[in-house]
């Protein structure tokens, strides 16, 4: 029997989680909720271009969702602005016993001493009331630095130091809101972005660290984040909008967990707006950008990881990635314990019933 689902969000990581959802046979769509009237009343098919109807009207009424009674909510909603109404969203349906996947917020990969306790709290028990489960992942944070690691980690016989790196070009990823808003891309190097603000880089990736410490059985005595910012050299364009002269258009960060004074783990995002710029910066192991793992120890890694797609470019594998990562999820995530879960809590989410001929 197909498993009962809505879908909350459509923007770039959520067109990709409908898609797949009408399309996968394991799955029966039941509602879909936008944040804009402007899509409210259109069929989840049009929402996406597909050609036939669902007969799913989206709505911005998340009662309305919940009242179709899924047994999951695949949440794809924009929450970096607006992280309070998104964990009320959460607990909204973790309470009405709906199991949740999600993309965001991302600091929900791992929560624990990420988050203080007071805002983890009503998640927690409203999956207990609810007996629903969460799970919250994707590419970055998700398994480019969370399962994959820990697989490669579980081939050593020592490690000193395991650095998750995300080098890309987001010339091509359009979104406006994080773009711009977000990550402080075109503004004055003289402005500090919300990204960037004291404590936020600990808090969108301080799940990774803390994660990736957790599966080494340690515990961290601190996280650090450390950012640079490269201005452009002279005006130009990128999908989201107009990128000026002297304006923000190279960041570089690190998120550091921190043990007996040395760097353990650490989280590092080199990410550009045109493939020249800082040139002496790490490099992607194919055009346009790539993941990349490295492990110092017995023995010690350097894994790259690079996404394509026949359907667009680098970018747009990642958000299919993303959105796949979690929507394959939710058959694992409805048999498992009421809560939040994570990768290392979940069995392998594998390929299973994904074929399709050339």
């Amino acid at each position: 029997m197909a498993i009962k689902v809505a879908a909350i969000g459509t923007g770039n990581v959520g067109r990709h989680a409908l898609t797949q959802l009408i399309t996968d046979p394991r799955f029966e769509l039941t509602a879909v909720w936008v944040s804009s009237e402007s899509k409210a009343g259109k069929d989840a098919a049009e929402l996406v271009g597909l050609a036939d109807s669902t007969g799913i009207r989206a709505t911005t009424d998340l009662d309305a969702v919940l009242a179709t009674r899924p047994q999951c909510a695949v949440y794809t909603a924009l929450a970096d602005n607006r992280l309070p109404e998104a964990l009320e969203d959460y607990r909204r349906i973790l309470a009405a016993g709906v199991n949740v996947v999600g993309s965001s917020a991302v600091f929900l990969q791992h929560p624990w001493k990420v988050l203080p306790d007071e805002l983890i709290a009503p998640i927690e028990d409203a999956a207990k009331a609810g007996s629903s489960t969460i799970f919250v992942n994707g590419i970055d944070p998700g398994f480019a630095n969370d399962l994959l690691p820990m697989a490669l980690a579980g081939t050593c016989q020592s490690i000193q130091q395991i650095r998750c790196m995300e080098i890309i070009n987001y010339d091509t990823y359009d979104s406006a809101p994080v773009m711009f808003d977000v990550m402080g891309f075109g503004g004055s190097l003289d402005e500090t972005p919300m990204l960037l603000q004291p404590g936020v880089l600990s808090l969108a990736w301080g799940s990774v660290v803390r994660q990736l410490a957790a599966g080494l059985g340690i515990e961290l005595d601190e996280v650090t984040e450390t950012h640079l910012r490269v201005p452009a050299p002279e005006a130009f364009d990128i999908a989201a909008g107009r990128i000026e002269k002297g304006t923000t258009a190279a960041i570089r960060f690190e998120v550091r967990g921190m043990k007996d004074g040395e760097v353990a783990v650490v989280l590092e995002h080199v990410t550009r707006l045109r493939d020249d710029l800082c040139p002496d910066w790490p490099q992607p192991a194919q055009h346009g950008g790539s993941y990349r793992i490295e492990i110092t120890g017995e023995p010690s890694y350097a894994l790259d990881l690079c996404l394509s797609s026949p359907n667009g470019d680098h970018n747009h594998a990642g958000l299919v990635a993303t959105a796949a990562r979690v929507v394959n999820a939710i058959p694992a995530v409805i048999d498992a314990a009421p809560g939040i879960v994570t990768a290392r809590e979940l069995p392998p989410i594998t390929g299973e019933g994904l074929y399709a001929k050339p």
